[in-house]
């Protein structure tokens, strides 16, 4: 005789699978947190303003 099986236990359980791969998937989707995404978009303004001190005045368009 084979083994009794609760039937709603097993779909809860697939569905739990179903969600937990999916928020692996958001989660190297949209990875960063918001502190790390303050600190990227600071770090690349800090860059942005030093590599235009560099400039020379007739690089503008480039």
């Amino acid at each position: 005789m084979g083994e009794i099986v609760n039937l709603r236990r097993v779909r809860k359980a697939r569905e739990r699978l179903a969600d937990a791969a999916l928020a692996a998937e958001n989660r190297v989707r949209h990875g960063l947190s918001k502190a790390e995404r303050t600190g990227a978009e600071n770090s690349k303004a800090r860059a942005e303003k030093t590599l235009d001190g560099h400039r020379l005045d007739g690089e503008k368009d480039r």
